[in-house]
């Protein structure tokens, strides 16, 4: 899907006159346009299906040696995306992504490319941690993933109920991560 810079900016300009703001004067002469490039670039797994982006990302190794039991794990993989229901940023979002090989491995920057790119989506975290399960499942040749998401929500902090405090963990397991304790604390 490609962005439609021209109606961004039509909008955005719209916006503003209905908030009672000049969009003709000084500060805000350009901020139409200056919306329209955050958007593409924040939003820029819109773009991509999860099947693109396993396609995008999905460089392996061959994991010698690497028994089925033994689980890759990154953790702290920083992202930040936002929130379907009101255009809020969903902040100090960490991943914890662990998967068991098949036969392969990511690189290890693949995963870390991998949740961003599909943070850069309007998201819940909830589907943002089956999203990344999705990809890093596909990527990977692997049924056996465990995702945790730790982050702050602005729609939670900064408007609403404004308890700056709040954080929200979501978990994703699917395969071995489903059904075994050891592997979801590995995510801990």
């Amino acid at each position: 899907m490609n962005m439609d810079r021209e109606k961004i900016e039509f909008h955005v300009r719209g916006l503003l006159e209905a908030i009672g703001e000049d969009p003709d004067r000084e500060g805000l002469l350009e901020t139409p346009a200056r919306v329209a490039g955050m958007l593409e670039e924040v939003l820029e797994g819109t773009a991509y299906t999860n099947h693109e982006i396993a396609e995008m990302f999905g460089k392996t190794f061959t994991a010698e040696n690497c028994d089925a039991e033994e689980a890759v794990v990154m953790k702290d993989i920083t992202v930040f995306s936002y929130c379907e229901h009101h255009f809020a940023l969903m902040y100090d979002m960490t991943v914890n992504v662990g998967y068991i090989p098949h036969g392969r491995v990511l690189g290890l920057s693949k995963i870390a490319r991998i949740c961003d790119m599909a943070a850069k989506r309007l998201q819940l975290q909830e589907r943002l941690g089956r999203d990344i399960a999705e990809i890093i499942s596909e990527a990977a040749g692997t049924p056996d993933v465990g995702v945790k998401i730790v982050g702050s929500h602005s729609c939670m902090t900064a408007r609403g109920i404004r308890n700056p405090s709040a954080r929200t963990e979501t978990r994703t397991y699917t395969g071995e991560f489903k059904n075994r304790r050891d592997l979801q604390q590995l995510l801990d």
